[in-house]
């Protein structure tokens, strides 16, 4: 028998957790994504009023703007400068780089990309929990939920590929 014909199929020897994997790449890579077309959002907004742009909004969902969280958007919104706005889109830019790094990392199955999708997911746990002690909303406990799904996925895949080297 030759050598080509001993070797595996790589799909075929491909470990069942592959599936799992790509699915969480793909969740990272559509955050990635989503964060950086807001980037770009951010800077069409350079050299724009954007109270203005604000209030427009908020008068188009029929919000009142003296109530408590229009309020706080327009005030926040105020202190809005160009400045500020590139600090946010580069931010950004930054962010979606690293989920999508991590998003090709996990899509090729590589260790350090299940290492930096443990961290980074784990890092928010904390904030996660403190925020949900303040008040159990659905929103809160789906991103809780979703997160800790996830890094307890990542952290069984590196335990049960052990030492592997990929």
């Amino acid at each position: 028998m030759t050598s080509a014909k001993r070797r595996k199929n790589p799909i075929a020897a491909a470990p069942r957790h592959t599936k799992g994997l790509h699915i969480v790449a793909l969740f990272e890579g559509a955050k990635g994504v989503l964060v950086l077309l807001t980037g770009f959002g951010l800077l069409a907004l350079i050299h724009k009023d954007v109270h203005e742009i604000a209030a427009r909004l908020i008068a188009n969902f029929h919000f009142n703007p003296a109530s408590h969280y229009p309020r706080i958007f327009l005030d926040l919104l105020e202190r809005l400068d160009d400045h500020k706005l590139w600090a946010m889109a580069w931010a950004a830019l930054l962010y979606s780089t690293m989920r999508l790094a991590e998003s090709i990392g996990l899509w090729l199955r590589k260790k350090w990309a299940e290492w930096f999708g443990v961290l980074s997911g784990g890092i928010y746990l904390p904030v996660e929990i403190y925020e949900l002690s303040l008040g159990i909303t659905w929103p809160k406990v789906s991103v809780f939920v979703i997160n800790l799904g996830v890094v307890l996925y990542l952290l069984f895949v590196l335990i049960r590929n052990g030492g592997d080297e990929r």
